[in-house]
């Protein structure tokens, strides 16, 4: 079970990775075809500011993800608080996946239900009845990132408690 659960984290990992170039080179590409569009051709496209801004929020979720499970996260608390004696890892791992969880289980939850139960007042439930307006799409496909993001680093999580404390690059282990 618990090379299963790390075998899942890493793969995810790798999938997430995929996604996040993909939106990182989707934003580069808009932008580019935006600004030849407005300065050579004084004519600039609708949807090309919102498929950006789009893919700007996907690659910054999915890059959360990407560095919770190398444990490059919280560097600004490795700044600030020394590495903690032997004796007290488990004091500090569990501290910290406490925080985690204290962040990530309300919002995963409050993206299915809403404040006073019941689904159809989730966050994607009410992003559903929205639509892109340059792009014509229901806003739950961009929302999505969201609860998709806070379930990955939740899964890394399960991995890091299953034994997945190494950081080497998860293509090497996959092999």
């Amino acid at each position: 079970m618990r090379q299963l659960i790390i075998s899942t984290s890493d793969r995810l990992h790798l999938l997430m990775r995929g996604v996040a170039v993909f939106a990182v080179c989707l934003m580069f590409v808009t932008v580019v075809v935006q600004i030849i569009a407005r300065y050579v051709f004084s004519s600039p496209p609708v949807w090309t500011e919102d498929v950006a801004r789009y893919a700007m929020v996907w690659t910054g979720l999915l890059g959360a993800t990407l560095s919770f499970k190398t444990q490059s996260d919280a560097v600004l608390m490795q700044s600030v608080f020394p590495d903690p004696p032997h004796g007290l890892t488990f004091f500090a791992k569990a501290v910290q996946s406490a925080a985690v969880l204290t962040f990530i289980l309300p919002v995963i939850y409050f993206c299915f239900v809403g404040l006073r139960g019941g689904f159809a007042k989730g966050y994607l439930a009410r992003q559903s009845g929205l639509t892109a307006d340059t792009l014509g799409i229901p806003m739950a496909w961009i929302s999505v990132a969201v609860p998709v993001s806070m379930i990955v680093i939740l899964i890394h999580l399960f991995a890091r408690w299953a034994g997945d404390d190494d950081v080497e690059d998860t293509a090497t282990k996959l092999d």
